[in-house]
């Protein structure tokens, strides 16, 4: 019978920086997405799934701030017409209640602090409208950016990413040069101390990046931003490191009971029959529907994720991970203190409620 495996070390620099991070839940709602899409094999009974979107508010003690990821844009009827038609063509009901921009300001958050907003990816759940903030805010992006998404709508009329996006203010690429890994990321640390890194992380998209934060020191903890490095929980877990437990508390079929979940119940859903294996793998489609870019390279990227997610020490949380919502407190609220709050242990099975009707439950 397969053991676990020991967590590998990450390997993070030592620092005694941290920066405070917000986690904000954007008011963003997408329903109706077909799974299959995303993911296989298709486990009984969910067959779709809605999500919000996070957004992380970063605040470096030198006033610093930065915002990974934006979610939707509250007008999202004006995103790039590309989209638009995707998102009719596709059936999905997207709501949007409040802009990044208004939940800041309406919670004593200067939007002209905003150094910067990173987009994880140009995918349109995630770039928000950067138009809102002032130009000296700059928009950072990931490798192959520019040349592949540049100029936007409407002067390239198909182009998924509008010129008003970054027209008039410092559209910045990383570039992955600091021969700097965290794990098996290539790493940029966006600082220089150490507080906070952006992990190359291609394969979902040209250009993905993830970031890392380093929120409390003397013990470390981190917060690993995931943005759509993976869709859903049952992409990197369980895995070698952490095998679904004989009892799981608490109960994701039932949150209200004190009664812990038998993990035997999720045996005849292992993909191969292996319990080291995550549920699901990405979706491999031949008419070409699959929303990776190139999914070889995005199973890589899962495997690196796998190992960061591993360590007690670090709450990994992907933006459209609705599981999450019951277990984090968000904007205006701190995450500093997920430790201490038990988020990462708490949340780290939530996802299996998914799998109710597969277990019969």
């Amino acid at each position: 019978m397969a053991q676990s495996r020991t967590s590998p070390d990450l390997k993070v620099p030592t620092s005694n920086t941290t920066v405070k991070v917000r986690i904000i839940n954007t008011t963003t709602q997408v329903d109706g997405i077909p799974l299959a899409h995303f993911v296989q094999p298709e486990i009984k009974g969910f067959t779709h799934f809605s999500c919000p979107a996070f957004s992380f508010l970063v605040e470096h003690p030198s006033s610093r701030n930065l915002l990974f990821d934006l979610g939707v844009r509250k007008d999202h009827e004006n995103l790039a017409p590309r989209i638009v038609k995707r998102i009719a063509d596709g059936g999905w009901k997207v709501v949007v209640k409040q802009g990044v921009r208004e939940q800041l300001e309406a919670n004593g958050v200067d939007g002209k602090s905003i150094e910067g907003i990173i987009w994880s990816h140009w995918h349109w759940d995630h770039t928000g409208d950067p138009s809102t903030c002032e130009k000296s805010t700059a928009l950072i992006v990931g490798p192959g950016f520019k040349e592949n998404f540049t100029p936007g709508y409407p002067k390239n009329q198909d182009a998924p990413i509008r010129e008003s996006d970054y027209e008039g203010r410092e559209l910045r690429e990383i570039k992955f040069d600091q021969r700097l890994k965290i794990g098996r990321f290539e790493a940029f640390d966006y600082f220089g101390d150490g507080s906070f890194y952006l992990l190359d992380s291609p394969g979902h998209a040209i250009g993905h990046m993830c970031g890392l934060a380093r929120v409390t020191s003397n013990p470390c903890s981190f917060i690993f931003m995931g943005g759509d490095a993976c869709h859903h929980g049952g992409e990197f877990r369980p895995s070698q490191y952490l095998p679904l437990p004989k009892s799981i508390s608490p109960n994701p079929l039932d949150l209200k009971s004190k009664t812990p979940c038998p993990g035997s119940l999720f045996n005849d859903l292992y993909r191969d029959g292996d319990k080291m294996k995550p549920f699901y793998a990405i979706a491999r489609l031949d008419d070409g529907k699959g929303v990776a870019n190139d999914v070889d390279e995005a199973e890589v990227t899962i495997g690196k994720v796998i190992e960061a997610d591993a360590r007690d020490e670090v709450l990994v949380v992907m933006a459209h991970d609705e599981s999450l919502l019951p277990v984090m407190d968000f904007f205006p609220k701190y995450a500093n203190d997920f430790m201490q709050k038990g988020w990462v242990k708490e949340g780290r099975w939530l996802f299996l409620k998914d799998f109710a009707q597969a277990v019969k439950h």
